[in-house]
């Protein structure tokens, strides 16, 4: 049997043997874009895996926090709270953690976090280590950190700190707000671990900054328990409760009965995750998109060689069937060689995938990934080999079976309409020659398919441009905060239905000043849409120009019976412009959907969660004139220095109520989808550099191929007196005119496509659309299409120009 077998084999063993001698150079060609291809296409792929997962792997194995507890009043022993149903643990924390101060280290290069029992890091929040180990509870010289607090402070892991802490009496006196120096005990801290968990890589409300965790242990707070709490400080709680977030209501409701109050606060620790799972989710979806869109351009690019490669083959094996091979064995001989071209790729971009694997995943996840390193994905890895090896070899056996099958006698050579233009307008004959040699696929044994590299062209020119369109987008967004309708300046002016100052003058001068083309006079309340709770603003422009505010669709406001909802909270109410809701904020009233827009965002909501009421509005929906917040938004026009407008404002401030009493500046908050698409903006660049350097190895193989079997021509044209330079200038035209074929088409196309997908990640963000212009990719392009062009037909023009005709016609 294996003899028959082994027999049955022999032709395409042999003729692998040939082909490997005449063209071993490209088979090896092929493997090396293969592995760079499908490598790119594994890392990629397996770093979204990763990256979409991290959060969900974090929380399994740290043993999370539910919810924060604020008392309203303090709860001098949390033993009953320990006891209600649902709480699987109980951690206890000093509330005023900032009664500690780091020698040396700002205060934004630390956010301390102080256990006063051994529940936090024990039996609740119990972190991945990523180097060294926890804290030993009894220590009070030990303490563990975030890896944002190394990196941020330039310190690492063994390395002291020495806290310095403040008198009982200095942390009463710090409580009236004033500003206390530290003159209370000194105690070196040990950093021996580095940790991680949801606690140490967000926190509610936060700008989307790593939070600098440092964590004492239980023995430090009891030895300084004076010093960090005085008189006046609080004992806060962590709980872990054992159904998760879907027990906070039933929690809340023991608590209060317990306590007898109801105001206490109750920080959500789930919807944090959520949110940061959200980060990951985007991130990751981005990173899959582009490795899909790399292993469609690397099929198509990759394929298109394959059948050059086979083409060449096909008259060979042509003449091994008239001596008796089967068309069987021709079609597995032709797909042979191309098949090992593969696996050796795929097996060499597997082990380059596993390699970079410690680059994943990126963005936020790369915060949150409980076990960095080296990782190998054997679904990704064998999944995508399984999918180039086979297409590849499906395309040589396809495309092999076809040539075979066909009667290329009787079939009559394409002929190209500008080739055949070019001749009539009388160009010289290379470049005639050279245009043919890239339109029209030639006859008889010299025919090779010229479509397969027109159309790799024009993939490797339109995914380079879709990629970097996409990225123009991406830039112009994380460094634009318009984009997500948050304005550079923003002022408080008032609390709790009480104003700071004279507010209504202060803004009219704002409005006078030459760089701000918009104020908005802003209160802000909560009120009830359905069953939900949304923070609602006034929108209330001061002076002749209008705030500018993104809106998605529809319009603003004009009128008290109108409303304008933010995306998230329009989809929460399932409303739609045109559609009536009931706001209720203590008088119901019956509002009609306008628009959906962005609005502020505030610590109580993000950007995409809100409504805008007109001024009459708000006074219809609160006629007692409450407002949690009064708040003034600028808007300047371009160009135009923020701090140097600040510093004209505060001045009008004081002018105006004859002191600073309203606090002005850079608008605080930034929205946390800013980072995200900072977090991939890199992304496209990675892709279009990867896209270019497939398309262009694609083409040169094209080159490459085309010199080799139109030798027979060159030589003849060489015999009629065609010289050495003129031979040149034919692969030269030629690879020009693939260029152009390229551009004339992946330009375009590439740009289309950029924006279009650029357009779907801005609605997902979302985020303002704003149609991205790649202004140096498209000015850079077509020279630098047609430069790589020319010089990737250098050495294949050089071989034409040596080509000896003699030598060739003899052996024709």
């Amino acid at each position: 049997m294996m003899r028959s077998v082994s027999a049955a084999l022999a032709p395409v063993w042999g003729w692998l043997w040939l082909d490997l001698r005449r063209r071993a150079r490209s088979l090896v060609v092929l493997a090396l874009l293969v592995a760079v291809a499908s490598g790119t296409v594994m890392a990629a792929t397996a770093g979204a895996r990763r990256g979409d997962s991290a959060m969900d792997r974090l929380l399994a194995r740290t043993l999370p926090v539910t919810v924060l507890i604020i008392p309203s009043q303090p709860i001098v022993d949390w033993a009953p709270v320990r006891k209600l149903p649902g709480v699987a643990a109980l951690g206890e924390i000093v509330s005023s953690s900032s009664n500690l101060r780091l020698e040396g280290i700002p205060e934004d290069g630390v956010n301390r976090v102080t256990p006063a029992d051994g529940g936090l890091m024990g039996t609740i929040e119990r972190p991945v280590v990523l180097s060294g180990r926890l804290a030993d509870p009894a220590r009070v010289d030990e303490v563990v950190v975030s890896p944002a607090f190394l990196d941020y402070n330039h310190l690492k892991l063994g390395d002291t700190v020495t806290a310095r802490l403040f008198t009982p009496a200095e942390v009463d006196h710090g409580g009236t707000g004033e500003e206390v120096t530290p003159t209370g005990p000194r105690q070196p801290l040990r950093i021996v671990g580095v940790v991680r968990s949801n606690v140490f890589i967000s926190e509610p409300g936060g700008s989307g900054d790593l939070p600098r965790r440092l964590v004492t242990t239980e023995a430090f707070t009891a030895k300084y328990r004076a010093n960090l709490l005085g008189s006046t400080g609080e004992i806060w709680a962590v709980v872990r409760l054992t159904v998760g977030e879907a027990g906070i209501p039933a929690f809340q409701r023991a608590f209060a009965n317990l306590t007898g109050r109801d105001d206490s606060s109750f920080q959500n620790w789930w919807r944090v995750a959520r949110q940061n799972e959200k980060a990951t989710g985007f991130e990751a979806g981005v990173l899959l998109a582009l490795a899909l869109a790399a292993l469609l351009a690397a099929v198509v690019l990759l394929g298109q060689m394959v059948l050059r490669y086979t083409a060449a083959s096909v008259a060979d094996l042509e003449t091994l069937r008239t001596l008796g091979m089967t068309s069987r064995e021709a079609v597995l001989a032709s797909a042979v060689g191309p098949a090992l071209a593969a696996v050796a790729g795929v097996v060499a971009g597997a082990g380059a995938a596993v390699a970079v694997s410690p680059l994943f995943p990126i963005g936020a996840a790369s915060y949150m990934e409980p076990d960095p390193g080296v990782d190998a994905d054997l679904a990704v890895l064998v999944g995508v080999a399984g999918v180039v090896v086979v297409a590849m070899v499906a395309t040589a056996v396809g495309s092999t079976w076809f040539a075979l099958m066909a009667k290329r006698a009787v079939v009559p050579a394409r002929r190209s309409v500008v080739a055949a233009a070019a001749y009539r307008l009388e160009l010289p004959v290379p470049v005639v020659v050279g245009i043919r040699f890239a339109l029209e696929p030639g006859r008889g044994r010299a025919a090779v398919p010229v479509r397969p590299a027109l159309v790799g062209a024009v993939v490797g020119v339109l995914g380079v441009l879709a990629a970097l369109t996409f990225r123009a987008g991406a830039v112009d967004a994380a460094g634009n905060p318009a984009r997500f309708g948050q304005v550079p300046l923003a002022a408080w002016v008032g609390n709790d239905s009480a104003d700071f100052g004279p507010t209504r003058p202060v803004q009219e001068a704002w409005a006078r000043d030459p760089d701000v083309v918009g104020v908005n006079d802003t209160r802000v309340g909560s009120a009830l849409v359905g069953s939900a709770s949304i923070t609602v603003f006034s929108y209330a422009p001061v002076g002749e120009r209008p705030l500018p505010v993104v809106t998605l669709s529809g319009r603003m406001p004009t009128g008290p019976g109108e409303i304008a909802l933010a995306p998230e909270s329009a989809h929460e109410a399932g409303a739609k412009v045109g559609d009536l809701l009931t706001v209720n904020a203590g008088a119901p009233a019956r509002l009609r959907v306008t628009g959906i827009a962005f609005v502020p965002e505030n610590p109580q909501n993000s950007y995409a969660e809100g409504a805008w009421l007109t001024a009459e509005g708000y006074e219809r929906v609160f006629p007692d004139g409450f407002f949690m917040f009064h708040e003034t938004h600028l808007a300047l026009g371009p160009g135009a220095d923020v701090a140097a407008v600040t510093e004209r404002l505060t001045a009008t401030i004081v002018q105006v109520a004859g002191a600073p009493v309203i606090p002005i500046g850079e608008n605080p908050i930034v929205p946390g989808e800013i980072t995200q698409v900072r977090n991939v903006r890199v992304l496209p660049l990675a892709l279009g550099v990867f896209l270019g350097l497939l398309a262009v190895g694609a083409t040169g193989h094209a080159l490459a191929t085309a010199a080799r079997q139109r030798r027979h021509e060159v030589a003849v044209l060489r015999a009629l007196g065609v010289t050495r330079r003129q031979s040149r200038l034919i692969v030269v035209t030629q690879a020009i005119t693939i260029a152009i074929v390229g551009l004339a088409f992946g330009v375009p196309l590439g740009v289309a496509l950029g924006r279009m997908v650029w357009r779907w990640v801005a609605e997902s963000v979302p985020l303002q659309y704003v149609p991205p212009v790649a202004v140096l990719a498209l000015a850079l392009v077509g020279p630098a299409a047609l430069l790589v062009g020319t010089l990737l037909a250098t050495l294949p023009a050089r071989r034409a120009a040596r080509l000896r005709a003699g030598d060739v016609l003899r052996a024709e």
